[in-house]
């Protein structure tokens, strides 16, 4: 078991060969696959959005059985995800998550659109989305003014990953636990589309 802090310094290594475009020598990927036919041992869980553009194994020029990954729009926090990284924590002793959001996130934009229409005419099929990024988006509604969409819209992604850890870090008596006793990291970081750079935010101490 690695720590939480070689583990991150791994995601960062890893990061800087994906926007140099200096790919590792990785191994094959059909003897990489027999080896883990008997187990996995991921040292890091990464707790991404959906979108097709931000793959957290490619981002962090990783490969088969390196991250624990779940992905869901908006990279919300819902109980299966909560659930998820409890189960990979307790059962690989994995010491590091990250909450990975990304620039121009669809689902918080959509949050915000759909906060700007009535609400009888909202997507019926979004509120499972829509409702939990809301109480981050909707208190930030008051800062519009003065600043375009795009700052917003950037704002917004940057408070909503800072949400999902916090629910991370206080949502759970098991994760409190191992961040207690075990040295568990969960911290925020969002992908930049257009440079390919993950800015990590602040590292608990």
């Amino acid at each position: 078991m690695i720590t939480a802090l070689e583990a991150l310094t791994r995601l960062k290594e890893g990061n800087q060969r994906f926007t140099s475009d200096d790919d590792r020598a990785k191994m094959s990927t059909i003897n990489r696959r027999n080896e883990l036919v008997g187990g996995q041992a991921p040292f890091a869980i990464v707790l991404g959005c959906s979108d097709s553009r931000a793959p957290a194994e490619i981002i962090f020029d990783h490969g088969l059985g390196d991250l624990f990954v779940i992905r869901v729009a908006g990279n919300i926090v819902a109980p299966s995800g909560i659930g998820s990284v409890e189960f990979a924590a307790e059962q690989f002793g994995t010491r590091l998550v990250i909450v990975l959001g990304h620039s121009d996130c669809g689902a918080v934009k959509a949050t915000i659109d759909q906060l700007d229409l009535p609400v009888d005419i909202r997507s019926k099929n979004l509120r499972s989305i829509v409702n939990r990024i809301k109480p981050v988006v909707e208190p930030l509604l008051n800062k519009r003014q003065g600043c375009d969409e795009r700052e917003f819209l950037d704002f917004a992604v940057r408070a909503n990953i800072e949400a999902s850890v916090q629910q991370l870090r206080h949502g759970s008596e098991i994760l409190e636990d191992l961040i207690r006793n075990d040295d568990l990291m969960i911290v925020g970081a969002e992908y930049s589309l257009e440079t390919g750079v993950v800015d990590f935010f602040e590292v608990p101490e």
